[in-house]
């Protein structure tokens, strides 16, 4: 199993950028995907952008150009950096990761976006 514990999540105006964190506990060699998900109210858990053990990237339409995932393997973080925030970009943002018989996900950090 994995635990995952996001932080970064904050107030920022349109236009601005934020970067979350994603801090894993236990074998970070045993997840085959790691991604960032967002959830706004009303609207249902949306995948932002993943990332795959082997470093291929994909990326929701909604955020591609602005926001970048990058992992540092030897700090067991998987980084999501957002530039050009929308005030449609507030959301909690949660991370995910999905290895062998197991999914985890961290206790989300809020974003919002003012305009």
């Amino acid at each position: 199993q994995v635990r995952l514990v996001e932080s970064g999540g904050g107030l920022v105006q349109a236009g601005g950028s934020l970067r979350l964190s994603c801090a894993a506990s236990g074998s970070f060699f045993s997840i085959n995907v790691m991604g960032w998900y967002r959830q706004a109210p009303r609207n249902q858990r949306e995948l932002v952008a993943a990332m795959t053990r082997g470093g291929a990237i994909s990326y929701s339409d909604l955020v591609e150009g602005r926001f970048t995932i990058s992992r540092d393997i030897a700090k067991n973080t998987v980084y999501l950096q957002m530039n050009s925030l929308k005030p449609e970009d507030t959301a909690v943002y949660y991370c995910n990761a999905v290895g062998p018989g197991f999914g985890s996900w961290g206790q989300g950090t809020q974003v919002t976006v003012s305009s």
